[in-house]
């Protein structure tokens, strides 16, 4: 699991790309990433949930991700699918 937590944009997405790679090259194929729902930011919106998504997009090694059931952080977090290793996304 990543917990993107207080963390600048430009830390969380590197942190993301770090624990991608490092997940996807351990052999995990689903992982659990916190971007948080936004309510201890100016205007209580989510800053990084639309950015992580659009990121986790650009990663080869990301086959899907959905959001958390609620149990496991809801609309503050996503699920995300690996390729098996030695795979990757066309």
């Amino acid at each position: 699991q990543l917990d993107l937590h207080g963390l600048r944009t430009d830390e969380a997405r590197e942190a993301l790309g770090q624990f991608i790679r490092h997940a996807h090259k351990t052999g995990l194929r689903c992982v659990r990433v916190v971007h948080g729902k936004g309510l201890g930011s100016p205007g209580r919106t989510p800053v990084l949930k639309s950015r992580v998504q659009r990121w986790l997009v650009q990663k080869h090694e990301v086959l899907a991700f959905v959001q958390a059931r609620p149990a496991e952080g809801g609309a503050g977090a996503l699920v995300v699918l690996l390729q098996p290793v030695g795979q990757r996304r066309p």
